[in-house]
């Protein structure tokens, strides 16, 4: 067995010797202090604090979720590109792309009057003229329904605030269910996505309530979570994989909630897809076809909405208890925080 080895140290003059290692006489300058781990901006925005951001957009949404006393929301999706039907009267503008705060190219823009009168204008861009109005009509009426929704939940009892008009935060149709809830005094969700280009979420979510992901798993994953119903509205790739995702969700039985699903605007949508022909191939469930209805008026889409949610969600023996309780310990205002609530016995740290 081999010996240990033993460090010897010699001094020579004024330099000491360790080992082969030679240092000056005296003390080494000391190191600049590091930041705190927290405050690390180099780490927490490395692939190594990866984790850490994941977890902050689970928890930082939760705490605000409980201290709004937000209990559950419906969900509005639909394309960001549609404007107000007075804006598309008059501007007859597309935006760039989804989330976009710029207009898009001018030869993908729809024709202005003056262009359709002088008949300069071209065949795509009176297609897209017409289409712009069109749309626009839906994002009237996505404003309509939130505010039918908006104004039947604040009726509701409780302390909690039930079934919240909740969009992606930006323009178009999720600006419209956002508006539709601000004109009747409600309150309203903006879950907003930072993306490559300018984007900002729309003016009429109320503050304490519009958030901002990095990671589009964690926006899906509130948009799923608190949902008790859906609405979609026309639109393109995003509203098309979002209303999949929940629609996968509910087929699969992964949701521990009954979900109402509408589907706006059944002569886009059945132009769009054909979702019977799934059902006809063996690609889906006959059965599956139950999952979602089509509504084409504001007033249709409401009383599905009213309907699912009240035999799902409001008539069950568990939601009457749950209401019960809540009556007893939910305060009128929002939740303290723990320093709030505990006062002096818990130190404030710097």
């Amino acid at each position: 067995m081999e010996s240990p080895r033993r460090c010897t140290i010699a001094t020579t003059g004024d330099k000491t010797r360790l080992g082969d290692e030679t240092m000056s006489e005296g003390v080494p300058d000391a190191p600049e202090q590091g930041p705190l781990a927290y405050e690390n901006p180099e780490f927490l925005n490395s692939p190594d604090g990866r984790m850490l951001r994941i977890m902050a957009e689970y928890q930082e949404p939760m705490s605000r979720f409980r201290r709004e006393r937000i209990q559950d929301t419906v969900v509005f999706f639909g394309s960001a590109r549609f404007r107000a039907l007075d804006v598309a009267n008059s501007e007859l503008e597309l935006l760039a792309n989804t989330g976009s705060a710029q207009p898009a190219p001018k030869d993908e823009q729809p024709a202005r009057p003056a262009e359709i009168e002088s008949g300069e204008a071209s065949g795509l861009k009176l297609k897209l003229a017409e289409a712009a109005v069109e749309m626009a009509q839906y994002y009237e009426d996505a404003r309509t329904l939130a505010g039918m929704v908006a104004s039947w939940a604040k009726t509701l009892p409780g302390r909690r605030h039930r079934f919240v008009v909740t969009s992606g935060g930006g323009p178009g149709i999720m600006e419209a269910a956002n508006r539709g809830a601000y004109e009747v005094g409600a309150k309203t969700i903006g879950l907003n996505i930072q993306l490559p280009f300018e984007q900002h979420p729309n003016p009429y979510i109320t503050p304490g309530l519009s958030f901002d992901f990095h990671y589009f798993f964690m926006r899906k994953y509130w948009f799923a979570y608190l949902a008790k119903a859906l609405v979609v509205f026309p639109g393109g790739f995003g509203t098309l994989d979002e209303m999949f995702e929940l629609l996968t969700l509910a087929q699969t039985k992964k949701l521990a909630k009954k979900i109402t699903v509408v589907i706006y605007g059944s002569e886009y949508w059945k132009n769009v897809l054909n979702l019977k022909l799934l059902a006809e191939k063996g690609a889906i469930a006959v059965g599956d076809l139950e999952l979602f209805r089509f509504a084409d008026t504001p007033e249709e889409a409401f009383a599905m909405l009213k309907t699912g949610l009240t035999e799902n969600h409001l008539e069950s023996d568990y939601e009457r208890e749950q209401q019960r309780l809540e009556t007893e310990r939910v305060p009128a205002e929002p939740a303290p925080n723990a320093q709030e609530m505990m006062g002096p016995d818990i130190t404030k740290t710097r």
